[in-house]
């Protein structure tokens, strides 16, 4: 007696199909499972067990049978709750307890309780949209993942079941289940609560700034006294985001989804994610890993922002891990148990003051700070890190004139459409390139582009190249700080719908930062 049942694996953000194999012969007593699981799905002999008997039929732990359970491939490691489903359906078809039905192109997810109902389990999105992809007729899933998996489904039918019993009844075609309908969740996706622009005094550089940061995706560093506002308008960045595609929101979501940080009532994202971790966050914690590896924060922000407040106080090895999702946008995490690729294109934005006190250079307070304790602070941020980061500016304290100013300021609403404006343009850009070059990575704003985009799509014309040329002999600019002037150059020009780079555009982007260096503060 030999049944098959299909379940699902999640590996990084894979998906590997698992033959849920069920094998009943006569022997003495005995429930095995194989095909290398770990601790929870060992425990699941009992919970499906429990489960079975409380349904009405023969617990497999009653049966004067030897029950073998494969999970193949066994040459990858399983984990979690979510084979219970797979394995109690897999028993009742191979002991001939159920009806005879066709397993394939069917692919059942879900974590029994004694008693037999489905409980919720993380990652179904992703599960969904493979399953979507590789053309699969039916996903059943326990009822409170049921909207969540029927966001990429359009050809999939999914199934949403409270029980056991349940299942069994509508594959025995007993009673009729419905299969889930998708709703449109991008109807509503501006987040109305962030914080506007207009209500943050003074600044007009360091919003500029953060303008350009978000239509090019631009990585920013503000340094400033403490509450010069830093915290403030890192924050208020996500009122000028546009909002995310559907490709996008099902990235950002599949991330969340496989984190088990998905809501129940919410199971599609549509807001940018806005990830601010504490200065007493690991590696771990920022890159991710772990036994099996999840995503960590910088990987949590994918199509957002990471916002690192007080970035000195983080450990080194912390903010030097930073340096691959910066420059690649993906971040590597190896493992015993294999390596998994994760996805980090994010804004990233720093804040830090300008000495350990924060008063260095203030016009009103002193700094107590020794030139030593200074040095020892800012030295805390590597070369190559600062080297990745596209915009440094400074945020000075306010004055009173400034704090009370009535004049009224351009609100969040219009430096969004101006950024969305900028990101048509660069998306109608890289589409085209896409298409040609017929990549399986595409790329969506000019934050992104390398060598090869850079040299196509950055055309300077005279006045700028003779500035570009004394500013690479001033300032010693390396080959990575020179394409970083020419992409942020390439933004400032498409938020001024310019074809081509000009002498303005490149005087910009040379203000926010040339070859820098702290030398330039002392």
């Amino acid at each position: 007696m030999l049944s098959k049942i299909y379940s699902a694996a999640i590996f990084g953000l894979d998906v590997i199909l698992i033959e849920v194999e069920t094998d009943i012969s006569n022997g003495l007593h005995s429930f095995n499972i194989v095909g290398l699981p770990d601790p929870s799905i060992k425990e699941a002999k009992q919970r499906v067990s429990a489960a079975v008997k409380n349904t009405g039929a023969k617990s497999p732990l009653r049966a004067n049978r030897k029950i073998t359970i494969n999970l193949a491939p066994t040459d990858i490691k399983k984990y979690g709750s979510h084979y219970d489903l797979s394995i109690a359906l897999g028993y009742l078809l191979a002991s001939k307890q159920i009806s005879v039905f066709n397993p394939e192109k069917k692919i059942f997810i879900g974590e029994l309780t004694l008693e037999g109902l489905v409980k919720p389990v993380r990652g179904i999105l992703a599960i969904a949209m493979w399953a979507e992809e590789k053309g699969y007729e039916y996903l059943f899933v326990p009822v409170e993942n049921a909207a969540e998996a029927a966001v990429p489904a359009k050809n999939l039918k999914v199934i949403g079941v409270k029980s056991l019993k349940e299942l069994i009844l509508f594959l025995e075609n007993k009673i009729d289940i419905s299969p889930y309908q998708k709703f449109n969740y991008l109807s509503n996706s501006f987040a109305s609560n962030c914080l506007d622009f207009s209500k943050i005094k003074g600044q007009q550089k360091a919003k500029r700034a953060l303008m350009i940061a978000a239509s090019g995706c631009h990585n920013v560093l503000m340094i400033g006294p403490p509450g010069s506002g830093k915290t403030i308008l890192a924050k208020a960045i996500l009122s000028i985001l546009p909002e995310m595609s559907e490709e996008e929101c099902l990235e950002v979501t599949k991330i969340h989804s496989i984190c088990g940080l998905l809501s129940t009532s919410q199971p599609l994202i549509v807001q940018r994610p806005f990830q601010a971790p504490h200065h007493t966050a690991s590696t771990a914690a920022l890159i991710g890993g772990g036994t099996w590896p999840t995503p960590g924060e910088i990987t949590l922000a994918h199509r957002g922002v990471l916002f690192l407040d007080e970035l000195p106080e983080f450990k080194r090895d912390v903010l030097e891990a930073l340096r691959q999702p910066l420059e690649e946008g993906v971040i590597s995490v190896s493992r015993v148990h294999g390596k998994v690729i994760y996805p980090a294109k994010f804004i990233f934005i720093g804040a830090m003051n300008p000495c350990p006190c924060g008063y260095f250079g203030d016009p009103k307070k002193e700094c107590r700070c020794s030139p030593g304790e200074i040095i020892r602070y800012r030295k805390k941020i590597s070369g190559p890190l600062l080297d990745r980061i596209d915009i440094i500016i400074e945020v000075p304290r306010l004055s009173f004139q400034e704090l009370n100013s009535q004049k009224s300021l351009e609100n969040s609403g219009s430096i969004r459409n101006k950024v969305a404006f900028a990101q048509k343009i660069q998306r109608q850009r890289f589409s085209e390139r896409s298409q040609k070059r017929k990549d399986s990575l595409p790329i969506f704003s000019n934050g992104e582009m390398e060598i090869g985009d850079i040299e196509e799509f950055c055309s300077v014309d005279k006045n700028g190249k003779d500035l570009l040329k004394k500013a690479v002999g001033k300032y010693s600019l390396s080959p990575r700080a020179y394409h970083r002037i020419l992409k942020i150059s390439r933004t400032i020009a498409d938020l001024k719908n310019k074809k081509m780079i000009g002498f303005d555009e490149v005087a910009e982007s040379l203000q926010y930062k040339t070859d820098f260096s702290w030398d330039q503060y002392y």
